[in-house]
């Protein structure tokens, strides 16, 4: 019995997704439950379980094709285990058939995306072409070099990229459509930067104390909660201690008001495999240092493999974001709507600074607010991140919240 994958509600303003990667072949046996595709929205990227024990029968909708909530996507015939099939009718390209055999399929080649993404939309099999990079690992570079020219067309739907055949260095160029993640990402950018009066004070911080805390009780720290006591529960602590003694931080415009909230969901921006996540620590004012070092670790682990929830990403009040990880040394971040400011962090440097007349090396890093300056005014603004310059120079601060 044919059973149809549909496309499921996600959210109530998402409307369609962009199909990702399919994780199994036409004519592959599935088991109920096990993940079918990835399905991107604008905002997170989640899984299509299988219904029913089966054979996917039929594809319908492609990787980077868009599909609408409700759409049929593919075809399942249910089976049972004992009855898997060696091959059903209309096997899609790179897709391998499935043996009744009981013993393992010998290994083939490793693919490495890019390379999969331009044998499929071509045609090819993978056992047709010869991998020269580390291991016999099949690169794009082998995938072109085997079918110089254009990518079928598909009838106008999904991706149709050009390859040109060029001799001598090889200047090819790819097309690859935005996801739903990366357009909204793009469209809420510009959206900040047009409907808010935008601007970014700077400060530094001296971040020795810290430093030699976070020394002092790693061990301990890690032997009791078998997390790493990291820096961003320092920050996060030191935001929520501002917010309450800056309010309009914490604040957003609201058609013609202004809405203050009582509690801190600080938003953490998270690099995931599908581009930048701003998942939430929902009631941060109540949470421990071992209780925000988990919840952003786990953020981190799961943005990476992505399985961040929709409901995970919305409702935050204020933004924190780490460009020091890859080595910023300052930036000016972009507010998230509706939210009113965000800090960004940068790198830690061993500068020259003066104490008390003398010149001394320190660990020091600029932290930057960038703030809507329709509700915060400058005043607030620089109180606001002095605040936290304060508290981290001195972390006892959070201990009796002076």
């Amino acid at each position: 019995m044919s059973v149809q994958l549909v496309v499921p509600s996600i959210g109530e303003s998402i409307t369609e997704v962009f199909i990702g990667k399919w994780l199994k072949s036409e004519g592959e046996f599935v088991h109920k439950d096990e993940p079918l595709v990835e399905l991107e929205s604008d905002k997170a990227t989640l899984e299509l379980p299988a219904p029913v024990s089966g054979v996917l029968s039929r594809i319908r909708k492609k990787q980077t094709e868009t599909a609408a909530i409700g759409e049929v996507i593919g075809l399942m015939e249910e089976r049972v285990p004992a009855t898997v099939p060696a091959q059903v009718e209309t096997p899609a390209p790179v897709a391998a058939t499935t043996s009744q055999s009981t013993s393992k399929p010998k290994e083939g080649p490793r693919v490495m995306p890019a390379a999969a993404r331009v044998l499929a939309e071509r045609g090819i099999e993978v056992s047709e072409v010869s991998g020269t990079g580390p291991g016999g690992r099949i690169l794009k570079e082998d995938a072109l070099a085997h079918t110089p020219g254009t990518a079928p067309d598909n009838g106008g739907a999904g991706l149709k990229t050009e390859f040109p055949s060029i001799s001598g260095n090889g200047r090819e160029v790819e097309v690859v459509p935005l996801s739903p993640m990366r357009r909204t990402i793009a469209a809420r950018l510009v959206e900040a930067q047009k409907s808010a009066a935008l601007l970014t004070t700077f400060n530094e911080i001296d971040m020795s104390e810290v430093m030699a805390l976070r020394k002092k009780f790693q061990d301990a720290f890690l032997k009791r909660y078998n997390i790493k006591l990291g820096f961003m529960s320092f920050f996060v602590k030191a935001v929520v201690d501002a917010l309450k003694s800056i309010p309009q931080v914490n604040a957003e415009i609201r058609d013609q008001s202004i809405v203050y909230h009582n509690y801190q969901d600080i938003g953490i921006a998270v690099s995931g495999g599908k581009g930048l996540v701003v998942p939430v620590l929902r009631n941060a004012e109540r949470m421990s240092f071992s209780e925000i070092e988990i919840g952003i670790a786990d953020f981190a682990r799961r943005a990476g493999e992505n399985k961040i929830g929709l409901d995970e990403l919305e409702g935050g009040t204020f933004t924190i974001s780490n460009g020091g990880i890859f080595g910023s040394l300052l930036s000016t971040p972009l507010v998230n709507p509706p939210q009113s400011a965000i800090l960004g962090l940068h790198a830690i440097q061993d500068r020259p600074v003066a104490r008390d007349g003398q010149v001394v090396i320190r660990p020091m890093m600029y932290v930057a607010l960038s703030y809507d300056h329709r509700i915060i005014d400058g005043r607030e603004a620089v109180t606001f991140l002095r605040r936290i310059k304060e508290t981290v120079e001195d972390p006892a601060r959070m201990l009796i919240e002076a």
